[in-house]
């Protein structure tokens, strides 16, 4: 006879599972809560692009707020209950060969990071086909459609041109300006240029980014949804002062826009104020010390001058 101990069946203990679960409902409703804080750390929602990203971002942080408190009570409960003895140098049980462990921890991963490129791959194909789609039920209602496009033709194009380091905008109306005026619930068809590097045009309060490309022209579309005045950034690095490349973006309602596009066009084209061209001067006051930057290009001439004193929304 073999002097082995018979092994005992594996019985789950009953409280063990039960605190488990509670733990999993707690850190369920704690992602969940997370996640709804999202739309108050963002900006405000000023397009028909943002409430689709912020909902996207909501999802990522309420699956990471759930893995990361997951992962932090058990390790708290190991160090709390599980540790090892004082002056205890020995080596932990050798635990291999667990085939359902093993696939759960693969499973579980793999299931997560589908999800998210699942919604994410549904998102960007909504952003991709959310403007200028009119969708119809019937013939007539589509004659109907057509026979009104005339009031909803987008805006523009309007060019939105990128130098280092400034921003101007011209109109169809032939207005130049370096702030970006534009009507609220219409869309606005956009030309994005580059006139020396990689610039991007990126309004947090629209959650849209695109990059401006040297030697290309870029159609590029959007539709705010929000009145206000929201702030417009160099996303890239175009060199030493790009931080100051910035500008506002005022929405606003149809006829203040149409009023703002006659009153620009009375005002004499005047050289825009550049805050890199007052850092530039500065710098050759001072000897032109530090990293090396090149000028700042000639400012241009506009109609109506961006203040950067004015406060934004975002």
């Amino acid at each position: 006879m073999s002097g082995e101990a018979p092994t005992r069946p594996f019985r789950p203990d009953p409280a063990a599972i039960a605190l488990v679960a509670i733990a999993v409902v707690l850190n369920l409703l704690a992602s969940l809560w997370m996640s709804r804080q999202v739309h108050d750390w963002l900006p405000v929602q000023a397009s028909s692009a943002a409430p689709y990203v912020d909902n996207l971002f909501a999802l990522e942080t309420g699956i990471g707020t759930f893995i990361f408190l997951g992962c932090a009570c058990v390790m708290g409960w190991t160090i709390l209950f599980n540790r090892a003895p004082k002056y205890d140098m020995d080596d932990g049980a050798p635990i291999e060969g667990n085939l359902r462990l093993e696939i759960v921890w693969t499973l579980v991963p793999l299931l997560i990071v589908m999800a998210i490129a699942v919604h994410a791959i549904q998102v960007n194909q909504v952003l991709a086909t959310l403007e200028g789609k009119v969708r119809v039920s019937s013939g007539s209602e589509a004659v109907a459609v057509a026979g009104s496009a005339a009031s909803d033709e987008p805006v523009g194009p309007i060019q939105v041109i990128g130098r280092q380091w400034s921003w101007e905008f011209i109109y169809p109306e032939g207005v130049h300006s370096t702030e970006l005026h534009l009507p609220v619930d219409r869309r606005a068809r956009l030309e994005l240029i580059s006139m020396d590097v990689l610039h991007g045009f990126y309004v947090p309060a629209f959650r849209l980014k695109q990059d401006l490309v040297p030697g290309s022209v870029i159609a590029y579309a959007l539709t705010p949804t929000r009145e206000g005045r929201y702030r417009l950034r160099d996303s890239m690095f175009s060199g030493g002062y790009f931080s100051a490349n910035q500008t506002d973006v005022v929405v606003e309602s149809e006829d203040a826009y149409r009023a703002w596009l006659t009153d620009a066009l009375r005002r004499p084209l005047l050289p825009a104020a550049n805050a890199a061209t007052e850092l530039w001067q500065l710098r050759q006051e001072r000897g032109d010390r530090g990293w090396a930057t090149v000028p700042p290009a000639p400012p241009p001439l506009v109609h109506v001058d961006a203040d950067p004193a004015t406060p934004h929304d975002a």
